[in-house]
């Protein structure tokens, strides 16, 4: 599954956001919660370059703590400000601030030793499609002022959102990079809902969903379908048997695996099997 994904309002968002990145004293970086690794744009470095940044892993709540704590420690040795969020209920959203006033103190004390007078940090917020930008801002500035939704590609342009007396951030639409090369990222960031449905074939993401869990945490996956399989069944097998136990069948009692691929997916993208990070960190950092 060689994912290719470019319209042509993503190649002008990456030149507005290198044209007002001077603009900016700080880099807000958002990533998801569970695939803190895959869904960073690699070439967001390239243009952010030196740029304080705060990492901000949203969607903790659906991710697994243990193996997020891993990548926070990672961000923090990469010389980033991270903090974990949930930007839909609200949750740990002043970390935000605190961590952007952590990632600016060098540059506001040289601009006070300056003479400068007092002022809000400029944030530049950046990060792929649906990772919830728009409703990190929303929360933060207590207004629906960012539009929101669960199709990729929301938000379309830039603009200066003011957040209290300390923030002043600018949205930028979801960037994301040219081609995945490494077709399991691609799996995961359609498993999480960050591209589009239609330009991937949905029974490679169930069957690697479906994989990760067989893995992972099969008993909570068996549990979660009500089924039992055999120890060594096949992706099919497991697809026949949760078909027949959600009832998903067609004419001659034949399963309709288009229905059974539709509700893995859901299912796990939605936190309704468990909360996971599908990027490893020992298979991703400490792998030889």
């Amino acid at each position: 599954m060689t994912i290719q994904w470019y319209p042509g309002h993503m190649a002008k968002a990456k030149r507005e956001v290198s044209e007002q990145l001077k603009k900016v004293d700080v880099v807000f970086e958002l990533v998801d919660a569970r695939i803190p690794y895959s869904s960073r744009n690699p070439m967001i470095d390239d243009f952010i370059q030196h740029k304080p940044r705060v990492v901000i892993l949203n969607k903790m709540d659906m991710s697994n703590l243990k193996e997020m704590e891993k990548w926070n420690t990672f961000f923090e040795d990469k010389g980033a400000f991270p903090v974990a969020v949930d930007a839909k209920h609200g949750k740990n959203l002043q970390k935000v601030e605190q961590a952007a006033i952590e990632a600016t103190k060098e540059k506001f004390a040289r601009e006070k030793e300056k003479g400068l007078r007092p002022r809000a940090i400029r944030a530049m917020i950046v990060g792929i499609p649906n990772v919830g930008k728009s409703t990190l801002i929303n929360k933060m500035a207590k207004r629906a002022i960012a539009k929101t939704g669960n199709t990729p590609g929301v938000t379309k342009q830039q603009q200066w959102i003011k957040v209290g007396n300390a923030l002043q951030l600018l949205d930028t639409p979801g960037i994301l990079w040219p081609k995945f090369e490494d077709q399991t990222i691609g799996k995961k960031l359609s498993i999480t809902g960050a591209i589009k449905d239609s330009i991937v074939h949905l029974d490679d993401v169930a069957i690697y969903g479906l994989n990760f869990l067989i893995e992972h945490d099969k008993e909570t996956l068996l549990n979660h379908f009500n089924i039992e399989v055999d120890e060594d069944a096949g992706v099919l097998e497991w697809f026949d048997a949760i078909g027949r136990r959600r009832g998903m069948l067609q004419n001659g009692n034949e399963v309709d695996y288009e229905a059974v691929i539709d509700a893995i997916i859901y299912d796990i993208r939605n936190g309704k099997v468990g909360n996971y990070c599908f990027d490893i960190y020992k298979e991703m950092v400490e792998a030889p």
